[in-house]
């Protein structure tokens, strides 16, 4: 029987498994409800920056950050990693407070990140407008990835170590006996795998894998599988809408992002613009929809940030969710009951970015039984305790 189930073959769940199977546990399942690079990992902008506004999130992305620069050796793929820097702006008064506090906190944790004034700009991105842009922070070793080869990567490395990954596979229940999880109910949604090297069942009736320990880390839709056990989430799924314009000569090294409308935007090695921005109200629950009105007030934001883009043509937009907690902080650890349960979700718009560091972490979490002190704050009792975890650099 698979010792460990995981719940999700996003990048989270998939470098879990992989650091599992490195450990030595060689009955993993990993089961998804869609294909991989479905859900949020193959539907994000592929930024990895370590600007954030607390220690914890700062330190886990510089190591997160060395991963992905070691990746394409150690997996032998190419993930285009490229560290142009963020370059984070800000229009109003209060959050240029907030920046010039967090470059100073990144400071004192190692990071070269430096404020600058708006009229300095130029020197970073020529093409940039500085208008209304009260301050701005850049760290040169933040960058960007191509989202879907790290996928790959994990999955392919992780079935090498004897992992079984089996998409199209839904999640419709769960066997408890004496406060634990001793049996996942699976229902195969698909006859055929996208990826011959998946394992995928024909379709039919649910079927159970008993199980020792179980990782939930379906990002999203990780509450509506956790109230199968009765356990609430306070996390709630949030549409985020992405859009990539035609190729265009190299002109763009950072990934620029204003912390006032939540407009980012990057160029990636084939030349698109890649990027978005917060348009409210969204949809509730899970929705990967595109809409007319993200598009329009993107276009906006961004010929305000590059009035050069005003001609270029947009290829193609699509939708993903952000998997958004009350404090801006993720939800990981074990939970009282059932007691072999780990959650791993509520990432906010940064799960990508951190999954690396995390699939690490925590499967020695799965494998030790022992709880750091960085789960013990993420921890799910913390919201009954009143103890947030407060992050405020999140873009959108």
């Amino acid at each position: 029987m698979p010792r460990v189930v995981v719940i999700g073959a996003g990048i989270l769940g998939l470098a879990t498994a992989y650091n599992l199977a490195k450990r030595g546990v060689k009955d993993v399942l990993v089961v998804d409800r869609a294909y991989l690079c479905g859900g949020a990992s193959g539907r994000n902008g592929g930024g990895v920056r370590a600007q954030f506004s607390s220690e914890t999130n700062i330190r886990l992305m510089r190591e997160s950050i060395e991963i992905c620069r070691d990746f394409a050796t150690e997996m032998k793929i190419n993930v285009w990693f490229r560290q142009g820097g963020y370059l984070f702006l800000t229009r109003t008064a209060a959050r240029a407070r907030d920046l010039e506090e967090n470059v100073a906190l990144q400071n004192r944790c190692g990071l070269p990140t430096r404020m600058l004034d708006p009229s300095e700009l130029h020197r970073i991105v020529p093409e940039l407008s500085s208008e209304g842009v009260r301050a701005a922070s850049f760290n040169p070793g933040d960058g960007v990835v191509f989202p879907w080869p790290f996928i790959w990567g994990y999955a392919r490395a992780a079935k090498d170590l004897g992992v079984t990954v089996r998409p199209f596979t839904e999640v419709v229940g769960f066997e408890t006996r004496g406060g634990r999880v001793t049996g996942v109910r699976l229902r195969p949604t698909r006859l055929s795998p996208l990826d011959a090297t998946d394992e995928v069942l024909p379709a039919g009736d649910p079927y159970t894998e008993a199980c020792d320990d179980v990782v939930l880390c379906a990002g999203a839709w990780s509450p509506k599988i956790a109230a199968l056990l009765g356990l609430a989430l306070p996390n709630k799924p949030h549409r985020h809408e992405i859009c990539s314009t035609e190729p265009l000569k190299p002109w763009l090294g950072p990934l620029v992002a204003d912390l006032t409308d939540g407009l980012y935007f990057s160029q990636s090695m084939r030349g698109e613009i890649v990027g978005g921005v917060a348009v409210e109200p969204v949809p509730e629950g899970v929705n990967q929809q595109s809409s007319r009105r993200f598009l329009t007030t993107y276009a906006r934001a961004l010929v305000r940030a590059i009035p050069t883009m005003a001609g270029v043509r947009v290829l193609r937009q699509w939708a993903g969710c952000y998997d958004l907690t009350p404090d801006g902080s993720p939800i990981v650890g074990r939970v009282a009951e059932p007691s072999n349960l780990t959650l791993a979700c509520g990432f906010m718009g940064h799960g990508f970015m951190m999954a690396p560091v995390m699939g690490r972490l925590l499967a020695e979490h799965v494998v030790t039984g022992q709880t750091s002190p960085l789960f013990a704050r993420w921890g799910l009792d913390r919201f009954a305790r009143g103890e947030l975890e407060h992050e405020n650099m999140i873009i959108g």
